[in-house]
């Protein structure tokens, strides 16, 4: 119900998180913005990204799972000069993940050597962005910086400005 909201919103996809975890939070879910960035390494770039963290209680309180909403998942995935196959499979994605991290990491295990194969059957190399550790560092870093939204109390719209405060 979230989400199908989202679609009427023109904000860009930054604010539609805002929008979302405020949304959440009225309902009384323990949701946030996960921010995550990392510096380059021998083997990855330096690089940043935005999503949704919802941690979710089983019914007796015990049991906390982790939900990660991103509204432009399946953009993560393009490729310039796909293969056929590989835009059927990226096809096959969710513009909107909505999912445990479990999920998103067999979504990353299946995706990045598929476009690795793409990029390698025409001719070009594969950028560092595209690369399961690149991928994982997005979504499952353990360096997320959450940022948590406090409304004011009144009707909460999605015109309405939020406040923030980082925990880490």
């Amino acid at each position: 119900m979230y989400l199908r909201d989202t679609e009427t919103l023109m904000e860009p996809n930054n604010l539609k998180n805002k929008w979302v975890v405020m949304k959440l939070k009225k309902d009384g879910y323990e949701a946030s913005l996960c921010k995550t960035s990392w510096v380059s390494s021998f083997r990855l770039s330096e690089g940043d990204y935005e999503y949704v963290d919802v941690m979710m209680k089983d019914k007796n309180n015990v049991k906390v799972t982790r939900i990660i909403v991103d509204l432009d998942f399946r953009s993560q995935f393009e490729l310039a000069r796909p293969t056929q196959n590989y835009e059927q499979l990226k096809d096959t994605l969710p513009t909107i993940f909505v999912g445990t991290e479990e999920k998103l990491d067999k979504i990353i295990s299946l995706l990045c050597p598929a476009a690795k194969q793409s990029l390698k059957e025409n001719g070009l190399r594969v950028p560092p962005w595209r690369k399961s550790k690149y991928m994982q560092s997005k979504w499952l870093s353990k360096d997320c910086k959450k940022v948590s939204i406090n409304m004011e109390m009144g009707i909460m719209d999605h015109k309405s400005e939020p406040q923030f405060t980082t925990t880490h």
